[in-house]
């Protein structure tokens, strides 16, 4: 269901960026977005429905980052990495990474998962889906890493989503609240009055419902939508890259906080969806982000790309 002619226009926001990019000075590790230059010309968004629901994911910003076998496979040999990398036709000496919240229309609900880099890009992306800031009535925070949780407030700190109420788990709060943690002080904290702390299988909204599934942080949430006989998994930092982290879900990964626990995780929910065949959104997932996973005969899982299955 994917506007085409809001696809178009970004399309061509994108080769604008592009032209202004050698100017700005930026590389391919700054974001696409250009959000340090005050731009967000690259937002895009990818709309789904899902029964009732209306679910799109949004496409705030990507950067590409170099020597990734510093981030992912940490604990397997070189070489192991490389014929892993060479059977899935990408590159082992860099990997592009994609932040992708989501927002969910449900009733009279616009639920927005995880507030993305900075405020400027996820609200330029929101207004791809036709939403303003002040619509979003509930914002759930999966996990309280700094690209999830830096778009909760604006510049001169004041918050970008002031009608919504805010979502999260209780155990991640209580992980982050204990560190000196100047993100979590600044973004998080101010707005734990307008919170509500959750654990596994509490309901966010009808027909929206945690799951625990810790490791990548303490208190790492993942979301089942179901609607009209549908389901779909927001499932956050699960797996941080398709093959590294899904297809070999043992792989340690740097940003894993308990990598045995993160790595259990991954088997058990990855597991779940492809024994039910149930979709999922994954934040750092190739955009639009959505796929199946598959599983593999040597064991972990296959990720195949969603293209038409909720939009029929």
């Amino acid at each position: 269901m994917s506007d085409l002619k809001t696809n178009a226009v970004s399309r061509r926001k994108v080769l604008a960026m592009a032209a202004v990019t050698p100017a700005l000075g930026l590389t391919g590790n700054t974001l696409v977005a250009a959000e340090s230059a005050g731009m967000a010309s690259n937002a895009v968004k990818h709309t789904m429905a899902l029964g009732d629901m209306e679910v799109s994911t949004l496409l705030v910003g990507s950067r590409v980052v170099e020597g990734p076998q510093n981030i992912f496979g940490m604990n397997v040999s070189k070489e192991a990495f490389s014929a892993a990398s060479e059977a899935n036709f990408i590159p082992t000496d860099k990997a592009r990474f994609y932040f992708t919240p989501t927002v969910v229309r449900t009733g009279d609900d616009i639920v927005l998962f995880d507030a993305g880099l900075s405020a400027g890009g996820t609200t330029a992306a929101l207004a791809q889906a036709g939403i303003q800031p002040d619509e979003v009535t509930v914002v759930v925070i999966t996990h309280m890493h700094g690209d999830h949780i830096g778009g909760l407030s604006n510049e001169d700190g004041t918050a970008t989503f002031k009608n919504a109420r805010y979502v999260t788990g209780q155990a991640e709060f209580d992980a982050w609240a204990k560190q000196d943690n100047e993100r979590f002080e600044n973004k998080v904290r101010p707005l734990a009055e307008k919170m509500s702390f959750i654990g596994d299988e509490e309901s966010v909204v009808s027909g929206i419902t945690s799951m625990a599934a810790f490791g990548h942080t303490p208190g790492h949430m993942v979301y089942r939508l179901e609607s009209g006989g549908q389901q779909l998994l927001v499932a956050a930092d699960t797996a941080n890259h398709f093959v590294w982290s899904l297809a070999y879900p043992d792989w340690e990964v740097k940003f894993d906080m308990d990598k045995a626990a993160a790595a259990a995780t991954r088997k058990n929910v990855f597991g779940m969806l492809a024994a039910e065949k149930i979709p999922f959104i994954g934040y750092h997932m190739p955009f639009p982000g959505v796929g199946f996973v598959a599983n593999r005969d040597a064991g972990g899982f296959h990720f195949v790309p969603m293209s038409y299955q909720l939009s029929l």
